[in-house]
Parts: structure tokens; C-alpha cells; sequence
């Protein structure tokens, strides 16, 4: 058997993530910000000692969730003058100003400002703000994608910027194509960073193992602080989580 079988199951309602590994012990986490679960077993555990394990937790699992669901979420959007924004883990109040002219969105002082025409609708206010989120994410990438492909070795074939409701990053290993959630961009710098690094390290290790690991304390020391970082930072109004 590999050193890792990774496979998913439902327990006493509960969704879980069962990683067999070559490990003494059997280790249960409720992981932030959205309590997904994970069972991490050694590879011999038996499919009853695993529901044992879960079952007999089952009201601590229940109650790390129900703290998680209370954790902090922003606001629905309207777009309007004075609502609070971020960029870069910098908030800023958006500032609407009428135009005639082509649409635009400029960072001032400790301003966004959306330049619109007055019939502009709230949802394609959202979509121009999300361009400019999109723009953003592109400059940092010209900077760090090379910098980090050559210290790590590797070549993304692709990387795209998309929302994503489940997680902040992701790499399809087969045809080397990274994807970053748009809203890392509204986190600080270093956590978008790591995320970048995370699935570029997984071009050279596809499970999250002891080699993972390794490769993440070898190049970036304090990935477990950037880490939890981005995970104690207020989600948006839509469930996020990685």
C-alpha cells in the first residue's frame, strides 16, 4: 500500500477526509476557517476503528464547527460610497464618482475609487472591483511566478485567477495548471505568497506528506504562520476555506 491513501467518507453525518499514513497513532482535526474534518490513520486502522474514533468525538467535532461557522464574515456588498474594502490585507473605503467616461477603478490615498456611470448597477460595479482584483493578482505574479519557479525547480504550463468556493489555490498535476482564488487578493501579501507556493511545491510532491512539508520548511520557513494568518482573517460573505 502507498504511504498515503487519501479517500473521503461520511460518519454520523459528518464529511471527512481519511489520510491512512505510515504514523503511530490516530490523529483527528477540525481544520479552520470552515471545520472540514480530517482523520489521519496508521495504514493497518481498521474501517470500524475508524468510525469509533470519529463517533467518540463526535461532540467535539460538532462544536469546533458551530465556533467556526460564528467566526467573523464580511457584509454582503452593496457598493456604495463608505463601504469598506481591501486590498493587500489594506482596508479602504470605496468612493463612487460619477462618470461619462470609460469606467475605471483607482486606488487614492486610503480610498478605491470606482469612476461609473450613475445607472451603473450594483452587480457590474462588483464585477469592475473584481477586475481590478484580478489586474493586481497579475502584476504580483510577473514578479513572484519567476523568482519562485527558479528557486523551486519547476514550471506551471498554466496559472489562472478564478473564485473559488472551496479553496484559496489549487494544482491539477497532470497538466501543470495552477489556479488562485480571486479574493486573495483582499488578504495580505505574504499569505498570497504562500498559497502561490504551496501550488507550486506541488508540482514536485502531490500529497500533503512528510516530503510536502519538508519542501515548504526548506523554502519558506514560516509557511505555518502565514498559514494561519490567512485562515484567522475575516471570510467573505460566501463560505471560503482552504
Amino acid at each position: 500500500m502507498a504511504t498515503t491513501d487519501s479517500y473521503e467518507v461520511t460518519i454520523a453525518g459528518v464529511e471527512l477526509t481519511v489520510n491512512r499514513k505510515a504514523i503511530k497513532n490516530i490523529h483527528l482535526s477540525v481544520l479552520p476557517p470552515n471545520g472540514v474534518v480530517r482523520l489521519s490513520v496508521p495504514v493497518a486502522t481498521s474501517e470500524q476503528a475508524i468510525r469509533l474514533a470519529v463517533i467518540n468525538k463526535l461532540s467535539w467535532i460538532k462544536q469546533q464547527q458551530a465556533d467556526f461557522e460564528g467566526q467573523c464574515r464580511q457584509s454582503i456588498r452593496e457598493m456604495v460610497s463608505g463601504e469598506s474594502h481591501y486590498l493587500w490585507g489594506q482596508r479602504y473605503l470605496l468612493s463612487i464618482v460619477e462618470t461619462t467616461g470609460k469606467h475605471y477603478v483607482e486606488v487614492k490615498g486610503k480610498r478605491i475609487e470606482l469612476g461609473v456611470a450613475c445607472k451603473t448597477t450594483t452587480e457590474n460595479r462588483l464585477k469592475l472591483l473584481n477586475e481590478f482584483y484580478r489586474s493586481e493578482i497579475k502584476v504580483s505574479l510577473s514578479k513572484l511566478l519567476p523568482l519562485w519557479q527558479e528557486k523551486l525547480g519547476v514550471e506551471a504550463d498554466a496559472i489562472g485567477i478564478k473564485r473559488m468556493k472551496t479553496k484559496w489555490g489549487s494544482c491539477s498535476i497532470a497538466d501543470k495548471r495552477i489556479w488562485l482564488n480571486l479574493e486573495l487578493a483582499k488578504k495580505p501579501f505574504e499569505c498570497f505568497e504562500f498559497i502561490l507556493i504551496h501550488e507550486l511545491t506541488h508540482l514536485l510532491e502531490r500529497h500533503h506528506n512528510e516530503r510536502f512539508r519538508s519542501l515548504m520548511d526548506e523554502h519558506l520557513p514560516d509557511w505555518r504562520e502565514r498559514r494561519s494568518l490567512l485562515n484567522s482573517l475575516p471570510l467573505a460573505y460566501e463560505d471560503w476555506s482552504y
